[in-house]
């Protein structure tokens, strides 16, 4: 990963075994609108692209994919939001004894997926709080937050990103 000015990261791997997380943001996160380009994005294995983040009490995992590859997320369909001219669907996931900001513990994942085109380019706008009020429709309660970044996940494969969030 290269770190480079402002808000802009790039990362690229190749025959990657495992599971890894980067990218640019905040912390604390919390309810806002971001702003990103994507220059570049390729990923062959599984993996994401988009808003990530953390909030304790409850201690929960949350992902605003704009760019989605391999299967589905896992985990129990909820329903949709649209936010930002594209619509996403929400599903929520729960961990059992795995990694988190507190160590190994049981937590709840909660995604939004961009059902539209993947969203690569200039210009883009997340805005956070339409998703959030969406899951708690739903019953899925966001807690304290903690940090809140433009994510690239990968596990697996080969690929690379170079993206600018503010």
């Amino acid at each position: 990963m290269t770190l480079g000015n402002a808000g802009n990261y790039s990362v690229s791997w190749s025959n990657f075994p495992g599971d890894f997380t980067c990218g640019k943001g905040w912390n604390p996160g919390g309810y806002r609108t971001i702003g990103y380009n994507c220059g570049a994005y390729s990923n062959s294995g599984g993996g994401t692209f988009g808003i990530y983040g953390w909030t304790t009490s409850p201690l929960i995992e949350y992902y605003i994919n704009e760019i989605w590859t391999g299967s589905a997320p896992t985990g129990t369909y909820v329903g949709t939001v649209s936010s930002d001219g594209s619509n996403y669907t929400i599903y929520k996931h729960q961990q059992v004894n795995q990694p988190s900001i507190q160590g190994t513990a049981t937590f709840w994942q909660y995604f939004s997926t961009r059902s539209s085109p993947n969203s690569t380019g200039h210009n883009h706008t997340v805005t956070t709080g339409n998703h959030f009020k969406a899951w708690a429709s739903h019953g899925m309660n966001l807690g304290t937050f903690n940090v809140q970044y433009l994510l690239t996940e990968g596990w697996g494969g080969s690929g690379y990103s170079n993206a600018t969030v503010w």
